[in-house]
């Protein structure tokens, strides 16, 4: 058997709190990649225009709940 597999059977065993722990773990330690380029982008600025505009929108009253 591999690791692989080894790993799969063990979260298969997991209660939904450890589950919840180990997404938790698992983000800390292995952001997906969208996550830290998200987070790259963010701390650049890129976005800082984008955001601007969004909360001029919802000052003004021109937007609506999701």
């Amino acid at each position: 058997m591999s690791t692989v597999e080894e790993i799969e059977r063990a979260i298969n065993s997991l209660t939904p709190e450890q589950i919840e722990q180990l997404y938790q773990w698992l983000d800390e330690h292995h952001p997906q990649r969208a996550d830290v380029r998200l987070a790259s982008d963010l701390a650049a600025g890129r976005f800082d225009d984008r955001i601007s505009r969004a909360l001029d929108e919802y000052e003004a009253g021109r937007t609506r709940p999701l």
